[in-house]
């Protein structure tokens, strides 16, 4: 069922066990899971079906520290949420980015990759993916990865009909959820605005944000300060360890044979580290995003490293000759580490048109992951001339230590963190099933629970994460129902 607002799922009379809250890949997800043990769900998505200015506004804030995107342009409030402008690549997350780092303080999840590889097949036909290869050894410091691209499935697409035609999903449009009510030990209701005024409180048995790695803990922060800490009792945490993927072109690559590698079929290939040379080196997973040049631009490269690399140019003249083979842009994506300093408040002076307050994110990069971007490079290019495959001419301003370039992508449009997934109550939100610490009904799902970010793009972690969720609820669930009944 797709209703326009709240009054017309009020007329209906549907009674949802449980609330969900944003309409994105997680909240989608889980409500399909609920729905297929005949869990009644409802879906409150704050947006319309499609993008609107006026809802959009509601996203605006401010950043402190490095240049990053505008927050009203990097996510989207409408039904499917950040999948409307997803580009569709997928990978999930490595082994060893669930361990702890012994080198990164407040590493290391309460979970493992083999806690969601169980689902990993149902994520298969959720994205539209073929399953994945595994990695391949370049050498004892270098994986060759695969990234599959999806077809960027759009979940208000996708999963509309479905919806639609459920009798255990209600998708509640235009129905922002303004603030949660708890007691410090369960959620009581949560406040709704829709079609332009209050609707009073919507009541359910559980309660799900799935709103973002922004608005989550915008939501909770928000809630909990309206109810003296009777949504999230233990709040220390809460709002902290905002992580993101920062993402610049790092360098070029000559090599010799331009079939060295296998790419896929826009001439890219992808590499990271494996987890000894992370650790020997004392640094975060990376991706390096091999993308092939044009042969102008392979000449154009020669030049450059003629005046700047004479030894690399002599291996050009003797190895190749005239037959240059293939160069090729390196863009490097990596891992954040987790800070207590990376963080997203509310604002003091900043509020949206319902007098709520706005974003206001705290955002650096450090020197771990400067030395990260740099060792990464280098790694890449030892292996490369090692092998005999190539050579690496790193950036300038990667060497110097100079400021990040502000005409670059800057980062991955990936939001992480805020209400991470922890055994200690002091530095985590929620505990290894995503219930919030404390509450016995608040459950938290989406990429704001990552404990780490490791080095790839959120998408199909997340859905394994909310697809665990589900089917953890859903048990939940049916087993307090049938100790009711017995």
């Amino acid at each position: 069922m797709i209703f326009d607002n709240y009054e017309a799922f009020a007329a209906k009379g549907f009674a949802p066990k449980v609330i969900i809250i944003g309409s994105g890949p997680a909240g989608v997800t889980i409500a399909r899971k609920l729905a297929a043990a005949n869990i009644p769900v409802a879906i409150f998505e704050a947006g319309a079906a499609d993008y609107t200015d006026e809802s959009q506004d509601f996203y605006k804030g401010t950043t402190v520290g490095d240049p990053y995107f505008e927050l009203d342009v990097t996510r989207l409030r409408q039904f499917g949420g950040c999948s409307n402008h997803w580009a569709g690549w997928c990978r999930v997350m490595d082994a060893v980015d669930f361990e702890p780092k012994a080198w990164v303080p407040d590493t290391g999840w309460p979970i493992r990759r083999s806690d969601i590889e169980p689902f990993l097949e149902e994520v298969h036909d959720i994205l539209d993916l073929v399953p994945f290869r595994d990695d391949e050894l370049v050498s004892d410091d270098i994986r060759w990865v695969q990234l599959i691209k999806s077809p960027a499935v759009r979940f208000s697409e996708k999963y509309r009909d479905e919806i639609a035609a459920s009798q255990s999903i209600a998708l509640v449009l235009d129905t922002y959820v303004t603030e949660l009510q708890g007691d410090g030990k369960k959620v009581t209701g949560a406040k709704i605005w829709s079609a332009g005024k209050e609707q009073g409180v919507a009541t359910a048995d559980y309660y799900l944000p799935c709103t973002g790695g922004l608005e989550n803990s915008r939501l909770l922060l928000w809630s909990n300060e309206r109810s003296n800490g009777g949504v999230v009792p233990h709040a220390e945490a809460l709002g902290k360890y905002w992580m993101e993927h920062p993402q610049f072109e790092g360098g070029n690559a000559i090599m010799e044979n331009e079939n060295q590698f296998e790419m896929d079929e826009v001439s890219e290939a992808f590499f990271s580290p494996t987890g000894e040379a992370m650790e020997r080196e004392q640094i975060l997973n990376f991706g390096i995003r091999f993308i092939k040049m044009p042969y102008h631009g392979v000449k154009w490269l020669t030049a450059e490293l003629a005046c700047v690399a004479p030894e690399t140019a002599e291996w050009i003249s003797s190895g190749l000759g005239g037959n240059l083979r293939c160069a090729a842009q390196l863009v490097v994506g990596w891992e954040q580490s987790p800070r207590a300093d990376n963080f997203v408040a509310l604002s003091a002076t900043e509020r949206d048109d319902l007098g709520i307050p706005r974003i206001e994110l705290h955002w650096k990069k450090r020197e771990l992951e400067h030395r990260t971007l740099l060792n990464g490079l280098r790694l890449f290019g030892e292996t490369l001339a090692d092998k005999g495959y190539g050579r690496v001419r790193i950036a300038d301003w990667v060497v110097n230590n100079e400021p990040y370039p502000t005409d670059q992508e800057l980062a991955g449009h990936h939001h992480m963190g805020g209400t991470r997934m922890g055994d200690d109550l002091a530095k985590s939100v929620v505990d290894l099933h995503q219930k919030v610490h404390g509450m016995d009904n608040l459950y938290v799902g989406g990429s704001s629970v990552f404990t780490t970010s490791g080095q790839c793009n959120p998408t199909t972690t997340i859905v394994a994460l909310s697809c665990r969720l589900g089917d953890h609820l859903a048990r939940r669930i049916t087993q307090s129902a049938m100790l009711d009944k017995g």
